[in-house]
């Protein structure tokens, strides 16, 4: 797709992109791999039930009917899954909480919605600590990553596989945001920013000046619509998918944290299958979260261009602006490090490091 320039400005360094041209409904996007493997014997029937936050456009939409598409073609139809989106069957701690009961047999959630089971994943939400995708890719790829799925075990979750939330970016309805004291407001208040209902998120907004506020997912339009918070910080896919530029008017792409999505299944649902059909389910859900990566990253950069071309003025930090945001937020390293584990921190940078080599 080619987009046609409307109009450019360079602001204190900043450029600020608008677009003029047709609203074009996605980009072009990679079709799933095909589904290969010999059709498995019968281990009696299972629907799977997911709940998901997001809309049917968006990746991780996409990717779980293609997770889906596996289990029923390598199962002859004994495996089904039936995707519920849009937050319609509650927020991501509300869908964990069922996956636990057994009233709900998958979810998706931010790694950040989990840290309250494997403290070690708040290690993601740190600012700035994966600088790359390919550097995201490798440390969901490691030991160190497996690690972290695995310590789910007894939580009454089965964590399947990493997949791409992405790169969280700001929005806002107040003002363009090119420094943290924009973010701060000089003569002016701080930005209400929406967060996650995550410590070290409410920790990095508090460090740049913001008042965040946690809020549900499924609270979020409504939220910015009425004015209870002025902002809100997540992947460009997401605000697009979203309909956030209704209701937003400021973006600012500032890369503050690369969160993953985690395909979760509910240890019950998954002590009922059979050894075989959970070999299955696993593989699925790799094979589904490579796709949904692939996904997310043809989705990103024309989800921004999008959300300038219908209207979203789009601030893009150069290296001296992105570093006052970085400078801004050490304090939340000071803090959190300590607390997540140096040596784990330690390690997540050396993969950073090789990843880049």
């Amino acid at each position: 797709m080619t987009a046609i320039w409307r109009n450019t400005l360079t602001l204190v360094g900043a450029t600020t992109l608008t677009f003029g041209m047709a609203h074009a409904q996605s980009p072009e996007l990679s079709d799933p791999p095909e589904i290969e493997g010999e059709v498995l014997g019968d281990h009696g029937s299972h629907t799977l039930r997911m709940g998901i936050g997001l809309a049917e456009s968006s990746p991780q939409y996409l990717s779980s009917q293609y997770f889906g598409e596996i289990l029923e073609q390598r199962t002859d139809g004994r495996i089904t899954v039936s995707v519920f989106p849009n937050s319609q069957l509650g927020d991501d701690v509300q869908m964990l909480e069922m996956l636990q009961t057994g009233t709900l047999d998958m979810t998706y959630p931010s790694s950040s919605a989990t840290t309250g089971y494997v403290e070690e994943l708040a290690a993601f939400d740190l600012p700035f600590l994966l600088p790359s995708r390919e550097a995201a890719v490798a440390v969901m790829e490691s030991d160190v990553a497996q690690g972290m799925l695995d310590a789910f075990e007894g939580t009454g979750l089965k964590a399947l596989a990493f997949s791409e939330n992405g790169y969280r970016q700001l929005s806002n309805s107040a003002r363009p945001v090119a420094s943290p004291d924009d973010v701060a407001g000089l003569d002016v208040r701080g930005l209400s920013v929406r967060t996650m209902e995550n410590p070290v998120h409410l920790a990095i907004w508090e460090a740049l000046g913001a008042n965040p506020t946690p809020m549900a997912f499924g609270e979020l339009f409504s939220a910015m619509e009425q004015g209870v918070v002025d902002g809100q910080e997540n992947p460009w896919s997401t605000i697009l998918t979203s309909n956030f530029n209704e209701v937003q008017d400021y973006g600012t792409e500032t890369r503050h944290v690369y969160t993953p999505f985690i395909m979760m299944l509910s240890e019950r649902t998954w002590d009922g299958m059979a050894p075989e059909y959970q070999e299955l389910v696993q593989e699925a859900a790799r094979q589904s979260a490579e796709y949904e990566i692939q996904l997310s990253a043809e989705y990103d950069d024309w989800s921004r261009d999008q959300l300038a071309e219908r209207g979203m003025e789009i601030t893009r930090l150069d290296d001296e602006q992105l570093g006052a945001f970085q400078d801004a937020v050490q304090p939340v390293y000071e803090e959190w490090a300590p607390r997540i584990g140096e040596d784990l921190i330690a390690d997540i940078q050396k993969i950073v490091e090789e990843s880049s080599n």
